[in-house]
């Protein structure tokens, strides 16, 4: 499979703040890539620099082999961008911001009105062609805001936080894009917070953490190396909510959390602590209502790793990066 992205060395100083600290990865050709971490982590400045917005301070960025510092314009003309904040011109028709996006990329006349037709039809909205965006709802804005990045079919897709703030049904209709999109060809680098959502559709996915990769791979083989957040999932009755200090208490235990009427116990062995939790159940004359064993999901992970909640119970997470430049002396 052809490389998509090559990262090198990929650094960025604002001053003595090392907001990204000489990362690398790849990202191969027709792969869903999700690229996770907490609030000011370097997931932002590192997809700006990746998209030509910003210049790095040290490193390569290749895309599709092309060097972006030297020869940027190839690269971009591969580029589709959706940000996070809507780039929709909302006094435009939905018409109107494909027509406008097709000739800021070059695409012909023709092949933008026939583009334009195509994705209005599959993203629902060629019935509001001509209504402004003003008056659309948010997630009618998102999926044009993605049809404007798709006018001039690009290779690569950037979609910085697509589905946050929307209903459940148009978050869903985004992600089903998204697979579609993949299917035909589409390379699909994806930076979020909504961690599900980058369990459900991603090939792999990039933990950053302090402006450093944490971890690479697939979510599939994360999880598999983070059994120590395995857990059981139990819910009581009656007056479930007051078992959490014994619940804890119990051999095994690493810790736990109320989630809704359940109460999640994390451990290294679920099988060792089955039995105390129906021993402490009979022992307390309540009833089981319900008892799960759990793998670690995708969430737990990215917690363990960033060192938050609970799922950082047995991980030592990656220290702060410095704050200053790489060879600067303390």
């Amino acid at each position: 499979m052809d490389t998509a992205i090559t990262v090198n060395n990929l650094t960025k100083c604002y001053g003595d703040l090392l907001a990204v600290n000489h990362i690398q990865f790849e990202v191969q050709r027709g792969e869903v890539f999700g690229f996770l971490g907490p609030n000011g982590a370097g997931k932002t400045t590192t997809q700006r620099m990746l998209t030509t917005l910003l210049q790095p301070t040290e490193g390569q960025i290749h895309i599709f082999g092309h060097d972006i510092a030297r020869d940027s314009y190839p690269a971009r003309q591969q580029m589709g961008l959706v940000p996070e904040e809507s780039n929709v011109y909302t006094e435009l028709s939905a018409w109107d911001n494909l027509m406008f996006t097709g000739r800021l990329y070059l695409v012909s006349r023709q092949e933008r009105e026939q583009r334009g037709r195509q994705l209005l039809q599959t993203f629902g909205l060629w019935e509001k062609r001509g209504v402004k965006a003003q008056e659309f709802s948010r997630g009618m804005r998102r999926r044009l805001s993605i049809a404007m990045a798709l006018i001039h079919q690009p290779t690569l897709l950037f979609l910085d936080e697509p589905t946050p703030g929307l209903d459940a049904q148009s978050a869903r209709a985004i992600r089903d894009l998204i697979r579609e999109m993949n299917a035909n060809g589409t390379t699909v680098f994806l930076t979020t917070h909504q961690i599900e959502e980058a369990n459900q559709l991603c090939d792999r996915v990039a933990i950053i953490n302090h402006g450093q990769i944490a971890a690479i791979d697939t979510p599939e083989r994360l999880k598999q190396a983070f059994q120590q957040v395995q857990s059981v999932e139990v819910a009581l009755e009656p007056n479930g909510a007051t078992h959490g200090a014994p619940l804890t208490a119990l051999p095994g235990v690493t810790t736990a959390a109320k989630l809704g009427d359940k109460w999640r116990l994390y451990t290294g062995n679920p099988a060792a602590l089955l039995p105390q939790v129906v021993d402490y159940a009979r022992s307390q004359g309540v009833q089981i209502i319900s008892l799960n064993t759990l793998s670690p999901s995708l969430e737990d992970v990215f917690l363990a790793i960033t060192g938050q909640g609970i799922g950082a119970v047995r991980h030592n997470p990656p220290e702060q990066a410095p704050r200053r430049r790489k060879g600067s002396q303390s």
